[in-house]
């Protein structure tokens, strides 16, 4: 059987939300096909071996009997890696470049397209390049914001409402709606903690539909969900700690046109940024035209029990079990792939 490391953890502000999706993950696994090994990251960065109970993972008491892990010995600890892990240090490209430096193959998206998937203000070039349509923005540097921009900030994007968040982060973290100037401005100082680099985008009349996505060169895609959020939107305390309060409409009640559209255009964006193994794409459609722009995608996304990406995927007929299978075989194949060709050379 494989062994199967389940990385959770790290370092950035998403540290409880991968405690959560891992246990999940965990307890999910076909154990006549996988040893589940469980490899923890402190907020401190520390790799370590946990070999207690899984429900102690998200409550985050399992670091009390954890013991370290050495790098160098990880790839005799398993066989192939799956990180369910979000946010800076683990989603964005570093974690993913570690195990390629250590051979070890993994599951999920490479260095490349979790490195733009990540960074909000690369992502919407590469969707624009790709035709795809998006919401006015503009991005903000802050060592070269003056807050006398304020105002031109807001006119370039439509005016008020508009949403700043975070270039590089995940979960909504750091994300606020401003309606006037001084609210602009706390959410950029609000933001700001979380990153250097800020995206503000226009606020629209919108519906969040999502798609979730699983392959490499021939991506399948997932029928389309709505959410309606228990807060005024999909923030990270609506997203996690709601008590399962935002509701999840799948199949989203939208036109087929629309939700083949939806489709289609995930497709486009998982193949634009090279995205590999699994991922989820979140769409805005306009409630007064119909209209439908590309939010952005998550190559990591939620896998608690009240997340978009296993829901979608059940209702799409491929279940919880199955679909950490498939992303296995996924990782496989670009790792043999990737392999050969440089055996070959």
């Amino acid at each position: 059987m494989i062994k199967l490391g389940i990385i959770f953890g790290g370092k950035s502000g998403e540290h409880e939300v991968s405690l959560m999706s891992a246990t999940s993950v965990l307890k999910a696994i076909d154990h006549t096909k996988y040893i589940p090994v469980m490899i923890g990251i402190s907020r401190n960065g520390d790799w370590q071996l946990y070999e207690g109970e899984v429900d102690r993972i998200e409550d985050g008491t399992w670091e009390e009997s954890a013991t370290a892990l050495s790098l160098d010995k990880l790839k005799e600890t398993a066989d192939f890696l799956l990180p369910i892990v979000h946010g800076t240090y683990c989603e964005d490209g570093t974690l993913q470049g570690l195990l390629e430096m250590l051979d070890i193959p993994y599951g999920g998206c490479g260095v490349l397209a979790s490195a733009a998937a990540m960074d909000k203000l690369i992502a919407k070039e590469l969707f624009l390049r790709a035709g795809l349509p998006s919401c006015r923005y503009v991005g903000v540097v802050l060592s070269q914001f003056e807050e006398s921009s304020v105002s031109e900030l807001a006119e370039a994007v439509g005016g008020y409402p508009c949403f700043v968040k975070p270039a590089n982060m995940g979960s909504s973290v750091g994300v606020s709606k401003a309606t006037n100037e001084k609210e602009l401005l706390e959410a950029i100082r609000k933001a700001g903690k979380f990153d250097r680099r800020l995206i503000i985008e226009e606020g629209m009349n919108i519906r969040e539909v999502e798609t979730a996505v699983i392959g490499n060169d021939e991506p399948i895609v997932s029928v389309a969900g709505e959410i309606i959020p228990s807060a005024e939107f999909y923030d990270y305390t609506a997203k996690y700690f709601d008590g399962g309060q935002s509701k999840l409409i799948i199949p989203a009640e939208i036109p087929k046109e629309t939700a083949d559209r939806i489709r289609e255009y995930a497709a486009r964006a998982y193949r634009a940024l090279d995205c590999s193994g699994f991922a989820r794409v979140d769409f805005f459609v306009e409630k007064e035209t119909g209209e439908v722009y590309i939010n952005e995608i998550n190559t990591i996304p939620g896998f608690t029990k009240f997340s978009m990406f296993p829901v979608l995927f059940g209702a799409s007929g491929i279940e919880y079990p199955q679909l950490i299978e498939r992303i296995v075989d996924y990782g496989y194949e670009r790792y043999n792939i990737k392999n050969s060709r440089q055996t070959s050379l």
